[in-house]
């Protein structure tokens, strides 16, 4: 009978140890897991402003080139005496 309870003791031993094992481990995937998300909002909020930025930047080459193309027709309307209702 006694080495029945030794053997019990013995497995339900290990199977603590086992158990506790997989626990850490749970709490280490959990806290990466956290960390990834953090990681990846971070990089969502990146992105967004990024993108925002290009859009305003977009938005001033558009309204240059349209400045420059109104401007480059005054010149041509003067270098080739071209009235302006004519243009239009």
């Amino acid at each position: 009978m006694m080495e029945t309870i030794k053997v019990e003791v013995i497995a339900s031993g290990i199977l603590c140890v086992l158990v506790g094992v997989v626990a850490y481990f749970l709490k280490q995937l959990l806290a990466d897991f956290k960390k990834v998300e953090k990681d990846l909002t971070e990089v969502k909020n990146t992105t967004a402003l990024i993108k925002a930025e290009f859009n305003g930047n977009q938005k001033l080459t558009n309204q240059k080139i349209a400045f420059m193309d109104v401007r480059l027709t005054k010149v041509e309307n003067v270098l080739f005496n071209i009235p302006e209702h004519e243009n239009k």
